[in-house]
């Protein structure tokens, strides 16, 4: 498959959008990983990735596509792939996220506009614009001065 121009820059936007979910996906022990991957059980996968997610975006935003994958043997770390859709309105993201001792890193498969524009710059645009507008934030309150 060869990669087009603009693949890096969409990486690069979904690398730093789901980066705090990362780290929440990391406080759960690799071995559950490695069980759940290995016993097929995805709807357990689904469940983390889904509590991960619901702190930083609206429900349905981030989640488990197809599955994921367990790399172990005896003599390296283990590696976990996670099949990935992000989902912010008007745009799907396909994507894996793979796990690895003390990095994660993000290969974006597909993108999928519901209305796209010929200008692959928009594109880019419109996706960081979406996935901005699909975030939880946490809302400050101002006191009145009087």
């Amino acid at each position: 498959m060869n990669r087009q121009p603009h693949a890096d820059t969409r990486e690069s936007i979904v690398a730093n959008a789901i980066g705090e979910v990362v780290g929440e996906l990391r406080l759960v022990d690799v071995a559950d990983y490695i069980a759940f991957i290995r016993l097929e059980h995805f709807a357990c996968l689904s469940d983390l990735v889904d509590s991960a997610a619901e702190l930083y975006f609206l429900p349905g935003t981030l989640r488990l596509g197809h599955g994921g994958e367990a790399h172990v043997d005896w003599a390296g770390s283990p590696r976990i792939v996670l099949d990935l859709e992000l989902r912010p309105r008007g745009v799907t993201v396909y994507f894996q996220l793979t796990l690895v001792e003390d990095k994660a890193s993000v290969v974006v498969n597909y993108v999928s506009f519901e209305k796209p524009n010929d200008d692959p710059q928009h594109n880019t645009d419109l996706l960081q614009v979406a996935i901005d507008r699909a975030r939880i934030r946490r809302t400050v309150t101002i006191a009145a001065t009087r």
